[in-house]
């Protein structure tokens, strides 16, 4: 019986990277911080992160892992589910993730 080697990690130039997604997420981020009149200083501080780290956020350069994303929306005085609504529907339309990853 021949033994199969298993591959650690995802392939080589690969990436789970999205910055559409990305973008759309701190797009959501913003409008709530600013509808709530947080400072995004504050907003950083409730989270338990840095500042420039939530800026980062905010502009789509880094998607937040979904520990930080229950941190952002206690941050935010809201639930998980308005903010991850919030940001789909800066994608255009509910779905549109799922479409887009059984299309690749």
């Amino acid at each position: 019986m021949q033994k199969r080697t298993v591959q650690r990690g995802r392939p080589a130039g690969s990436t789970t990277f999205d910055a559409e997604l990305a973008q759309a997420f701190g797009t959501a981020v913003r409008a709530l911080r600013t509808e709530r009149g947080i400072a995004q200083e504050t907003l950083a501080n409730l989270a338990g992160v840095e500042r420039s780290h939530m800026g980062k956020v905010e502009r789509g350069e880094h998607q937040p892992t979904l520990s930080l994303i229950f941190k952002i929306a206690g941050a935010l005085g809201c639930s998980t589910t308005v903010l991850m609504a919030e940001a789909e529907d800066r994608l255009g339309q509910p779905g549109t993730i799922l479409t887009k990853t059984e299309d690749q």
